[in-house]
């Protein structure tokens, strides 16, 4: 229900330049996941918006307005850390309870009582209401700490990896409720995480980060298809984009120095030899890895291929993409 917006935003502790000069405008009502690894930003990010921490230059605005000077309690904002932010003295209930009883909301007692019953009934914690937060498992807790912010319908939700300490099955779970939540509410989402199923699944849009700088930011389709460095193709996809010398191949680009695959883009049956090293049968897709040239790299095949270990196929490009000697993408 808020736009975002990052104006020139730097921000430096110490020697480290967190966020570097940067600009970025979120749709109201987007669900944005910012990808990059460890030291990116990414966190830095939420900070910035959350009011947390404030720019060492540039500015925020939320809604249009500017937060200068506004503190985190100002802000119509939510955020839920990957450290688990509960009051361990206190019940479920009272936890989910805390943030709705602020004199700056004034909410009446009933309606307390149903946005919590419908949060825990959501994040199935609803059997452990009564249970002091110490008594809970570490997944149990996170589910805690996700629905301290849900109960609150902020404009603006932040979310720091809250899925990472659940189970497959939970997370799998979760990332449909957190999608459904978010579409219902209209909100506002900006989440961090390093799983690229939850990015390419929950996300209408993707910033990826790299030592503070934004690369790009656009849907998730756009950013794995289109992707305008090396750096942001190997931010989304499993298996990894396969990246070789792009001379390896006939028909590159004079200017290629590298060709990226995708291991769906590898066509079979016609070009060039490769020895298939293993075969992994995941179920809903087989994993060849192949060795070509004195490169390794993996392709899918289909489900029930008799292919095993030892055999050799052939393959050729079928949708490539081309980089420069600077890891930039050639138009």
């Amino acid at each position: 229900m808020a736009e975002v917006v990052l104006e020139k935003v730097t921000k430096t502790f110490g020697g480290t330049v967190a966020l570097d000069n940067v600009s970025l405008t979120i749709p109201n009502g987007a669900f944005v996941v910012l990808l990059g690894p460890t030291g990116a930003g990414k966190t830095t990010m939420l900070r910035m918006v959350s009011g947390l921490d404030k720019p060492d230059s540039g500015e925020v605005y939320l809604g249009g307005r500017s937060m200068k000077g506004l503190s985190p309690a100002e802000r119509n904002v939510a955020m839920v850390f990957q450290q688990y932010s509960l009051y361990p003295h206190l019940t479920v209930r009272q936890n989910l309870e805390f943030p709705l009883k602020s004199p700056l909301l004034k909410t009446p007692r009933d309606v307390i009582e149903r946005k919590v019953k419908e949060v825990a009934e959501v994040l199935q914690i609803a059997h452990k209401l009564d249970n002091k937060a110490t008594a809970l498992s570490g997944g149990e807790m996170q589910r805690v700490s996700i629905g301290r912010a849900l109960v609150r319908n902020p404009e603006i939700f932040l979310m720091d990896e809250p899925l990472s300490s659940l189970d497959a099955k939970l997370r799998a779970d979760l990332r449909i409720e957190l999608k459904r939540i978010q579409a219902k509410s209209g909100a506002t989402l900006l989440y961090v995480t390093h799983d690229q199923i939850e990015a390419m699944t929950m996300a209408t849009h993707v910033g990826v980060l790299n030592e503070g700088k934004l690369v790009q930011f656009g849907s998730p389709r756009e950013v794995y298809e289109q992707p305008v460095s090396v750096y942001a193709a190997t931010r989304l996809g499993q298996p990894h984009i396969n990246v070789l010398p792009a001379d390896l191949f006939a028909g590159a680009p004079a200017s290629a120095k590298s060709i990226g695959l995708r291991p769906e883009h590898i066509a079979q049956g016609e070009g060039e030899e490769a020895l298939v090293k293993r075969v992994e049968h995941l179920g809903d897709q087989t994993r060849l890895h192949l060795a070509f040239k004195k490169h390794d790299l993996i392709t899918v095949t289909d489900t029930h291929s008799p292919l095993r270990g030892g055999e050799t196929i052939r393959i050729q490009p079928s949708r490539p993409l081309y980089f420069d000697a600077v890891g930039m993408r050639l138009a």
